[in-house]
């Protein structure tokens, strides 16, 4: 058996060397210091490093002469002789000391793949660069402050001095293959120049560079800050303009979401007392998109224009004293302002919205509960035939079950638990719901009829007190059914936020994260699998935990689930399935779908017009082909899988550790087989990229506009012969909204669903990597082609379905077609930028 030359599953079987997650290669096989210098003290002097063994530098300038095995930084001795350190370098140390003392300094690295690695034998490149190094030029950098502007420079932001790359010419040898890592030192005080936002490269040397990355190590009060580049840098009389990187965009979200929490939501809060009253109508409420709120000018405004970054405080509210909060119309109802009050455009959005992954199959009637009846006694829906009958298009109950045509949203048993509790709270009322939907002849579903519930105390248990609904096109009772409908809607909102988004995207993948990077060296072919599809999570969930999760942060102000958020998505942990994460295994269990070895996609649809199936279905065949591929070149055979001790240790964590909740769960893989690594990869990939896409940015294109899916709900439903009733004949769009989310509430969670629902400038898509050389292996990069090319081939066929006229559910009645998993692969410019409703990144990053 041959095994691939850069990777042997073997190798690492007894190192104690790994890397755990810091990005460092095995040092396993290094020579120890002492070693060296008795076997090689006699060459000193003529090339031959007696620290390292290098043939191409001394000691004096060996970079790791100061390293983990040097005296000089474990204050034991040392059989290493170092020799004359000159006088340039005492003067270094020194200096860097004394910045450290004072806060002036900060210390980086910058990652690069010099032109010699790339061309491989470019001596002359090499000469004429260690000559540059030589004369006192090289490559340069200054960074720019994203938060203190310099008057004199038309208020952009202030320039700091330039800082060398150092060690460039001791650092490497004339021939090196793959990434080079410099260090690099800024005079930069925080206190004086601000948080650094963006920096300027120039490079003196004779030939090109490939820059990858520049990491500042600790800004004080942020943490590290990356300038992500993957870009070539030529040399500067190349150039008549400053070669400018930008810092990592998930960093500028976190300065957006504090703006967020620190400036606008006081500026709104401010708004709302100053002009105490409500949304009366749909035409208020459209007033956010088509004129704008003037915000007061508050200090916390000025104070956020002061602290965040200059080019993300314009584009949140305009310079110049001007504090208007105007935002974009959502897609929702860009061509039609009242089509989404459709029972069709309702039954649409539970197939192609937001949350498109709760419908079931009814399969028995009527649908019954799965709380335990020693606490809560019988919860069987009171929905019956007679509710229904007359819209089944001639069919029985029993008779549309069996022929798989209905349906149910059911959030009864997510609801009933904490409806006491939820009540309970001030300007709050939700009902725990089940809606039936009927599969018609057109391929649309049709909702039937809605039951509320709400929590009935008897007997020692929590049992239900229901009211079931059907459908009304006229009078008041049209009303009643659009109440009903916005019901459902604040349910599904709440789960989706925090179970469907949250949970189901960016909590359970932090596990997959850190034991790949705990156990998964960088040169394993599965931690290079992988690691695309973790960039910025563990950042933005810090984040989110830091501002929109926390006690009293956002989305306890703004979700109907208020101070029990975070209890909500932790309980429902519990029934959380790895395996059924999968695509088509969760298609299955919710009876959308049945096993079909003879479809291209191994399952068949039993609603065949599903666009998030029907295109999920798609994504998810060409990552399962793409992974199968890929690993195939590295296990042969299911016993190298077995012998890898890197990956057992791995998966081990994946289940024992990160979700040790769960560890003694018997659905978990014994990851025995290289078939279920590559179900496991597929499902990690699917859950980063293709399943967080779908859940994430059609949030403002969906929810903007919170009428059509409100986050919370406040009264109960109006009944015959109350003032409320008579109210809502008299003015219903008033009551429709006064019922649902508040005016603080809608302005604030809108306005945090447009950060949430963009496409960063430098999103990597699916089927993209940030740079070319992410691996040498051929056979991986052609794979990781074909995969691209594939991927392409599935926008055409999207663009294809929702052109075709047959296909209602692509569109609907709002004309808003279903673009949430077109992967845009084909975009390699980033054109599709800001609030697009389309695109599959690689990651969780937002």
């Amino acid at each position: 058996m041959v095994q691939k030359k850069n990777f042997q599953p073997n190798k690492f079987k007894n190192n104690k060397n790994k890397t755990q997650g810091k990005g460092k290669f095995d040092t396993k096989n290094k020579p120890s210091h002492s070693t060296n210098f008795k076997k090689n003290s006699h060459k000193k002097g003529k090339g031959l490093c007696h620290v390292c063994g290098d043939p191409n530098h001394w000691a004096p300038n060996c970079p790791n002469r100061f390293e983990e095995h040097g005296h000089e930084k474990s204050g034991k001795s040392s059989n290493v002789i170092i020799g004359d350190t000159d006088m340039k370098e005492s003067r270094k140390m020194f200096s860097d000391i004394i910045g450290g003392l004072i806060g002036a300094r900060l210390k980086g690295s910058v990652v690069l793949t010099r032109k010699n690695a790339l061309d491989f034998n470019d001596l002359g490149a090499t000469i004429i660069d260690s000559v540059t190094e030589f004369l006192g030029r090289g490559v340069t950098c200054q960074l720019i402050s994203s938060t203190v502007v310099d008057s004199n420079n038309g208020n952009r932001g202030k320039v700091g001095a330039e800082a060398s790359l150092e060690q460039w010419i001791t650092s490497l040898p004339l021939i090196t293959v793959g990434d080079s890592k410099f260090s690099v030192t800024f005079d930069w005080a925080v206190d004086k120049l601000g948080v650094p936002g963006a920096i300027i490269v120039k490079n003196n040397h004779a030939s090109e560079f490939f820059l990858k990355t520049i990491t500042l190590d600790d800004v004080p009060g942020h943490g590290a800050v990356v300038f992500v580049a993957n870009s070539w840098v030529y040399p500067q009389d190349m150039y008549r303009y400053n070669r400018v990187f930008f810092a990592n965009n998930s960093d500028f979200l976190g300065y957006t979401l504090k703006a967020l929490v620190e400036g606008i939501i006081p500026a709104i809060r401010t708004y709302v007392d100053l002009s105490p009253g409500e949304f009366d109508s749909f035409a208020d409420i459209l007033k956010l998109y088509e004129g704008g709120i003037k915000l007061p000018n508050i200090p916390a405004l000025e104070e956020m224009r002061k602290r965040f970054p200059l080019e993300l405080v314009k584009d949140l509210i305009p310079m110049g004293g001007d504090y208007l909060l105007k935002l974009p119309k959502p897609q929702v109802i860009k061509e039609d302002e009242i089509a989404w009050m459709t029972d069709e455009e309702f039954a649409r959005e539970i197939l192609a919205g937001v949350n498109p992954m709760m419908i079931t199959r009814v399969t028995e009637f009527p649908p019954k509960s799965t709380l335990d009846p020693s606490q809560y006694g019988d919860h069987t829906s009171t929905i019956t035939e007679a509710h229904i009958g007359n819209s089944l298009e001639g069919l029985t109950a029993q008779q549309a079950m069996a022929s798989n045509r209905l349906y149910i949203l059911d959030h009864h048993d997510n609801m009933m638990p904490y409806l006491v509790r939820l009540n309970n709270l001030d300007d709050t009322f939700l009902y725990a719901t089940r809606t039936l939907f009927f599969l018609r002849g057109d391929g649309t579903l049709a909702p039937v009829a809605i039951e509320l519930s709400t929590p009935l105390l008897q007997g020692g248990l929590t049992t239900a007190k229901s009211t079931v609904y059907t459908p009304a096109s006229t009078g008041v009772e049209a009303w009643i059914w659009q109440l009903a409908k916005a019901y459902v809607c604040a349910n599904d909102y709440g789960y989706h936020q925090l179970v469907s988004h949250w949970l189901n995207t960016h909590a359970v993948m932090e596990p997959f994260i850190i034991a790949t990077n705990r156990q998964l060296s960088v040169t394993h072919p599965v931690h290079k699998l992988l690691q695309p599809h973790y960039r910025d999570t563990m950042n933005i969930n810090s984040r989110a935990r830091e501002l929109l999760i926390n006690a009293g942060g956002v989305i306890e102000l703004t979700v109907f689930q208020r101070k029990y958020a975070t209890e909500m998505s932790s309980v429902t942990y519990k029934d959380w399935n790895f395996n059924e994460q999968a695509l088509p295994d969760d298609l299955i269990k919710r009876g959308m779908a049945v096993p079909d070895p003879s479809s291209p996609h191994k399952v068949r649809l039993l609603l065949e017009d599903y666009p998030y199936a029907v295109d999920g279905l798609a994504i998810w065949t060409v990552i399962e082909r793409w992974v199968t591929e890929y690993l195939a070149i590295y296990y042969t055979s299911d016993s190298v899988l077995q012998g890898d001790v890197e990956l057992q240790a791995w998966w081990k964590e994946v289940r024992d550790v990160g979700h040790g909740d769960l560890k003694d769960a018997a659905w978990w893989p014994e990851m025995k087989t290289v078939a279920e690594l590559v179900k496991a990869c597929t499902t990690i990939i699917w859950t980063g990229s293709a399943l967080h896409a779908a859940v994430n940015f059609g949030q403002y294109p969906y929810a903007g506009y919170h009428p059509n899916k409100p986050s919370a709900s406040r009264r109960p439903m109006p009944e015959p012969g109350t003032e409320e009733y008579a109210m809502l004949a008299r003015e219903p769009e008033k009551v429709f909204i006064h019922t649902i989310t508040n005016q603080v509430q809608a302005i604030i969670g809108i306005s945090l669903l447009e950060i949430l629902s963009k496409h960063s400038s430098d999103e990597i898509y699916l089927g993209q990597r940030d740079t070319p050389e992410w691996t040498s292996d051929a056979k991986a990069l052609e794979a990781f082609k074909r995969f691209g090319t594939r991927l392409e081939g599935i926008e055409s066929e999207v663009v294809a379905l929702n052109g075709n006229p047959q296909l209602k559910n692509r569109n609907g009645p709002v004309k808003f077609p279903y673009m949430l998993l077109y992967p845009n692969t084909s975009d390699h410019n980033g054109d599709a930028t800001g609030l697009t409703a389309r695109g599959i990144p690689n990651s969780i990053s937002i």
